[in-house]
């Protein structure tokens, strides 16, 4: 008896568990599709700002970027998808710096991580949500994101003000002032140094 009341309740359970199913499947059979009709939608499809599709430079308006070529993105990239090449250029003060010449990014080895844009220290890197990247060629994966032309004059030091003639004679005599006074002080003393040594010898020979 007992065996035919649980192949009985196995079966409602059985039952049961059909219904269910068939009705989440009723459910979403009358439920509005949201499938995208891409390429055909391309003007209206919306894409989630937090998409990550490709490695880009921030720019302003003026058409310079944040980055100062530090290369922290490079070292903590762990596909090495990022290569940075720099260069050294003159500042007004006469110093040297180093800046970014070409900033280039494999977006066909990116694990899209972020590492990159969370450690950047300048703030220069974000991910845009631009997907339509399929390409025929491997290598033209591999893009150089500082593709702008720079604004003019950004890579020449501006010229120094010319110096005022009178101060700069001024400057003049005043460094010959100090050589004289420096030579006179380095002669005074040797002639000390050797009347010392001229009154030691003469010593020496009273006593002998």
């Amino acid at each position: 008896m007992s065996s035919i009341l649980e192949y009985f309740k196995s079966v409602g359970q059985g039952i049961k568990s059909l219904l269910v199913g068939m009705g989440v499947t009723g459910k979403e059979l009358v439920t509005p599709k949201i499938t995208e009709q891409y390429p055909e939608n391309r003007k209206t499809l919306q894409i989630a700002d937090r998409f990550r599709a490709e490695l880009t430079l921030k720019y302003d308006a003026e058409g310079r970027h944040k980055c100062i070529g530090c290369g922290i993105c490079q070292m903590n990239c762990p596909n090495g998808t990022i290569r940075l090449e720099t260069k050294m250029v003159d500042l007004p003060d006469g110093k040297k710096k180093r800046k970014l010449d070409k900033y280039f990014y494999d977006l066909g080895s990116c694990t899209f991580c972020m590492l990159c844009v969370t450690t950047c220290p300048q703030n220069a890197l974000e991910f845009s949500n631009d997907f339509e990247q399929a390409v025929f060629e491997r290598d033209k994966l591999v893009k150089q994101l500082n593709y702008r032309p720079e604004p003019e004059g950004a890579d020449v030091a501006p010229a120094k003000p010319a110096m005022d003639p009178e101060k700069l004679a001024a400057i003049k005599a005043e460094a010959l002032k100090k050589a004289a006074a420096i030579k006179a002080a380095r002669e005074a003393a040797a002639k000390n140094a050797a009347d010392g040594n001229a009154n030691a010898a003469d010593g020496d020979a009273a006593k002998s």
